[in-house]
């Protein structure tokens, strides 16, 4: 399946966005979670004003709704219920969830017809359809991803949509969390001589006899994981500003000769890499496959989400470097 789709600061720079220390967060903090009237600003720069904080919401990205979960708030409608449930599985969508279409084209009607009190969506959305959807109820957009700054981002989106939904104790403890994960990974993987040691992520699929791969590159959000845990993403061909990914072909990854370079993918349904590479003797030629260096993530670790998914992606990479 293919999504349509910087500097690192330290974990205690990162901590300091998640938690702030202005008066004014404080009162709407205790706002939020007390039951009265919630205002956030979105990634848009408007601000959205709510008599109490969300209790229906309908997610039209399954980062969003993975985030909403996390935070105690089940949604009312999210898109593409099926294939969430195949590639983010760090949180479960329950039964009674309604379908709303897909994430590329929602429908309006599903979505009204369910009342909601906000809806959650990402910046890359055709704005017609916000402007839509605002007919009708609040909308909420996240930055979805910034190839510059992508952890500072998932904070700060994690903390926007806490605060809508009145929830920005738990998202203070869950980001909290995430920090300790983070630095206990480091030290698992720095301890088992792993430190600086390189990486590529990737995910891929198949058009007819030809494969395509995409790359992870410095920005993406999992890499930016890795590169906090203490390793150094090996990619260095080009990629997009938005979300940090590159596309190449085989013979791309030429460059990826590092005897200690591991090749880590992502495949929940076609596995390109196992069987579309099988026998290709490119592939059979590069320094990880010779050296059984690629690692295949276990299947729903969606590589776009937010803590929960973190948590997942964290634990592989431990798994592959101190395992």
């Amino acid at each position: 399946m293919k999504r349509l789709l910087c500097a690192v600061t330290s974990l205690v720079a990162l901590a300091a966005i998640a938690t702030g220390c202005g008066t004014s967060e404080k009162a709407e903090d205790k706002a939020a979670t007390s039951g009265g009237p919630v205002s956030v600003t979105d990634s848009r720069g408007k601000k959205i004003d709510l008599k109490e904080p969300a209790r229906r919401v309908v997610a039209l990205e399954w980062g969003e709704a993975e985030m909403l979960v996390t935070l105690g708030v089940m949604p009312v409608g999210v898109a593409d219920i099926k294939n969430f449930a195949i590639w983010d599985t760090a949180v479960k969508i329950d039964a009674g969830v309604k379908d709303v279409g897909t994430r590329s084209e929602p429908s309006i009607d599903a979505i009204v017809a369910l009342k909601p009190d906000l809806i959650v969506m990402e910046v890359e959305k055709d704005f017609a359809l916000v402007e839509q959807l605002e007919k009708f109820v609040p909308v909420l957009v996240a930055k979805g991803s910034d190839a510059t700054r992508n952890l500072e981002r998932m904070r700060e989106d994690f903390t926007m949509i806490a605060t809508a939904v009145g929830k920005t104790t738990e998202a203070k403890k869950t980001l909290t969390e995430l920090d300790g994960a983070l630095a206990a990974a480091k030290t698992k993987i720095a301890a088992a001589g792993g430190a600086n040691k390189p990486f590529v992520m990737a995910d891929g699929w198949k058009e007819g006899s030809t494969i395509s791969i995409r790359m992870f590159g410095q920005g993406s959000y999992v890499s930016q994981l890795a590169i906090q845990a203490g390793l150094k993403n090996a990619w260095t061909g080009k990629v997009d500003e938005a979300w940090g990914l590159g596309n190449t072909d085989v013979e791309g990854l030429s460059p990826l000769k590092d005897q200690d370079v591991r090749f880590l993918y992502s495949a929940p349904e076609d596995d390109v890499f196992a069987q579309g590479l099988a026998g290709n003797a490119i592939w059979d030629s590069m320094t990880f496959a010779r050296n059984k260096q690629v690692h295949k993530l276990p299947n729903g670790i969606w590589t776009f989400g937010g803590p929960a998914s973190s948590r997942q992606f964290i634990d592989q990479l431990v798994k592959v470097y101190a395992g």
